[in-house]
């Protein structure tokens, strides 16, 4: 099972809203590449990086420049935040 938490549904929202105002098709094409790497952590939970500085561990997304921060516990697998690569990553 796959749980949103507030905060990267709010960058979801965010990314979403910005590329919208330049190209509605580009928005729904990126989000939509967010959701489906998303739907693959189902099968594949681990195959996010881990980095020692960071809780949990960050899906790279490099056809859109995003990286998703998560947390595997057992079958629930926790999105914590959703950034553009060149964000700052918050600690």
């Amino acid at each position: 099972m796959i749980l949103w938490e507030e905060e990267s549904l709010n960058d979801r929202e965010k990314i979403f809203e910005f590329l919208y105002d330049f190209n509605p098709a580009v928005a729904d094409k990126t989000d939509q590449v967010i959701e489906d790497k998303v739907d693959n952590l189902l099968r594949h939970p681990l195959m996010g990086v881990q980095r020692d500085d960071i809780k949990g561990r960050l899906l790279i997304i490099p056809e859109i420049s995003m990286i998703v921060s998560y947390s595997v516990d057992g079958s629930v697998i926790r999105i914590m935040r959703v950034l553009h690569q060149k964000q700052k990553f918050p600690a």
